[in-house]
Order: structure tokens, then C-alpha cells, then sequence
């Protein structure tokens, strides 16, 4: 270990000081979350390789993490072994994560893969429809952008949400959105 920090700023501030090839990050700092760390390091510091080990297990944080450029993603529980042989397999380039993790990963990816075709299955005018929806129109505002009548907009939206196997707009919306990142 060269160096240890308690917060993003002193961390921000000096790691590009130390070139570290690991650097081990929690997402809880005092002043900031650790993705943000990672996120304005990872450009600055391409070769070093940030194992996000934390508590936090949300799949929102850990796909902030990976997407920041977090090579790794373990949860403090870990055996000590288990955390001293993922600096070492990633200092060899592997990409270590905690089990539970690696499920999460998989589960968001399968689920996204799920997701895409689901998207794919709708036709053009379908698709044209929930983007608008996606952008707050109402069903007489499509109607009236797209000239057809109110009556064929809900028979689109009911096609949309049959074939994205939702119940309602917030549903179809958020599958839509989800899908684009």
C-alpha cells in the first residue's frame, strides 16, 4: 500500500501524483461518491485499474462503477484472501467481482438482451409512437403529429404494451429509455 485517502478531493488530488496499478475505491467517500472518483480519474490514470470494494450492492452503483471505468467490483464481506488474490488478478488483467455481483451483472445484461428484442418486435409506427410518449405527448398530441385518429393511437399503445409486456406508459417509457443506454 503507497497511499491512502478518506475523500474524493485528497484522492482526485494526489493519486495522479502516485500512478498506483491498483487502486482499490469505496463508493461512500466523506465528500463524494467513489463512481465520480473513478469517472475523472480513469482518463488521467488509463493503466491503473479501480476495484470498486464496498458494501453497496444496488445495481445502479455497480453499473456506475463499471461504466466509470471500474475494473472490479467487491463487497467488503470478502475473505481477505478472496480480496488480496483480486488485486493480484487484476493487476493480470482479469475483472474481479464478488459472486453476488457477478450475478447482478449478468441478470442486468440478460435482462437488457430481453429488453432489445422485446423493442425489436415493434413496428416503425409503433416505435414512433412510444418515443413520442417517451417525450411527454399526450395520446391527442400523437394523434394529431402523426394525423391519425385518437382511437388508432391507443390501438398502437395497447400493441406497444402487449409486445414490451408492460400494464402502463411508465412501464413502456422506462423499457424504451432503458433500452437507449
Amino acid at each position: 500500500c503507497i497511499a491512502q485517502f478518506f475523500n474524493g478531493k485528497d484522492a482526485i488530488k494526489n493519486l495522479e501524483i502516485y500512478h498506483p496499478e491498483i487502486i482499490l475505491m469505496d463508493i461512500q467517500l466523506q465528500d463524494m461518491l467513489g463512481t465520480e472518483v473513478v469517472k475523472l480519474l480513469k482518463p488521467k490514470l488509463p493503466d491503473s485499474k479501480f476495484i470498486m470494494c464496498t458494501t453497496y450492492e444496488d445495481e445502479e452503483m455497480i453499473y456506475e462503477a463499471l461504466k466509470n471505468g471500474a475494473s472490479g467490483y467487491l463487497l467488503k464481506d470478502e475473505s481477505m484472501q478472496k480480496i488480496t488474490d483480486s488485486i493480484r488478478d487484476a493487476a493480470t488483467g482479469s475483472a474481479p467481482m464478488s459472486n453476488t455481483i457477478a450475478q447482478k451483472v449478468l441478470q442486468f445484461f440478460q435482462k437488457k438482451q430481453t429488453v432489445e428484442k422485446d423493442i425489436e418486435k415493434l413496428t416503425e409506427r409503433e416505435l414512433e409512437i412510444l418515443k413520442l410518449l417517451s417525450e411527454g405527448f399526450l395520446y391527442k398530441e400523437i394523434a394529431d403529429q402523426k394525423c391519425i385518429s385518437i382511437d388508432t393511437v391507443k390501438k398502437h399503445i395497447g400493441n406497444i404494451y402487449r409486445k414490451l409486456h408492460v400494464a402502463n406508459k411508465i412501464e413502456a417509457v422506462n423499457k424504451f429509455k432503458n433500452n437507449k443506454d
